[in-house]
């Protein structure tokens, strides 16, 4: 293995991603409009096609709230129920998909606003719905098995986003121990790559419950071999993190122990 020269993940502008979730979000509307209701999502094995519907549904009403209103926390937020009707939810999911792509787009990325994460900006709910419409509509296409290819640029900042927010934000109530093991994430058609540091994640969630687990951080290049190296295109990478899609397009090399590490961090389910 060699010290990795390709440039480090390169975010999309605002608009791209406003346009993803505008995009995406139709798309998924378009694909499960004709698919039974009671049939299964695959990368969500719990829900039917009807649950998809009304959970993104539900994700671009609260994100849009959010946006609109400005609250100091999501607890004063009202969490409505979904409509019986599956005509109303594709109604619905249609009006809020429209909400939320105009509260962003009268906004400034760069002004304060909740969110779940450490980073307090109205630009993290640009980027994390564009990621979440991309992956519910790749959920509504395996559904109604009409799959599409993913956008590469996209499916790119995806997998860095999948590793440094979704498996690699920390809450606070915990701390997490990194350990001198480097994996290095290659994505092959954008010759970009994320470097991820293994560690352990500790700590007493506020229910009372422990937590002692395989956990990772993304770092800055470290100056150092990677230990494990995972590459392959955007859209497949992006999809095996989220497991929406198999391992057949991802190569791994170097240490299988410190890349079987990886792969326990972040090989469980995100919805």
């Amino acid at each position: 293995m060699h010290v990795a020269t390709l440039p480090i993940m390169a975010r999309l502008e605002f608009p791209d991603y406003l346009r993803h979730i505008e995009d995406e979000s139709a798309r998924l509307r378009a694909v499960l409009a004709d698919c039974d209701p009671e049939a299964r999502v695959p990368g969500c094995p719990n829900w039917t096609a009807a649950d998809l519907l009304a959970h993104h549904g539900g994700v671009l009403d609260f994100w849009a709230t959010i946006i609109e209103r400005r609250p100091v926390g999501p607890d004063d937020l009202e969490e409505p129920s979904p409509p019986a009707s599956y005509a109303e939810r594709l109604a619905l999911h249609e009006a809020n998909a429209a909400r939320l792509v105009a509260a962003l787009g009268a906004a400034d990325p760069a002004e304060p606003a909740w969110t779940w994460s450490t980073e307090q900006t109205v630009g993290f709910t640009f980027r994390r719905q564009a990621h979440e419409a991309l992956i519910h509509r790749l959920d509504a296409e395996q559904t109604a098995g009409q799959v599409t290819p993913l956008d590469p640029a996209l499916a790119a900042d995806g997998v860095d986003e999948c590793l440094d927010v979704m498996f690699g934000g920390a809450p606070s109530w915990g701390e997490f121990a990194p350990l001198p093991h480097f994996v290095r994430v290659d994505v092959t058609d954008r010759d970009e790559s994320s470097w991820v540091q293994i560690g352990r994640f500790t700590g007493t969630d506020p229910d009372g419950e422990h937590h002692d687990l395989e956990d990772i951080r993304v770092v800055a290049a470290p100056g150092t071999e990677a230990d494990a190296v995972v590459s392959g295109p955007g859209p497949a990478l992006d999809a095996w993190l989220w497991r929406r899609g198999d391992d057949s397009d991802v190569q791994v090399s170097g240490d299988r122990g410190v890349y079987d590490r990886f792969r326990l961090a972040v090989n469980h389910p995100i919805n």
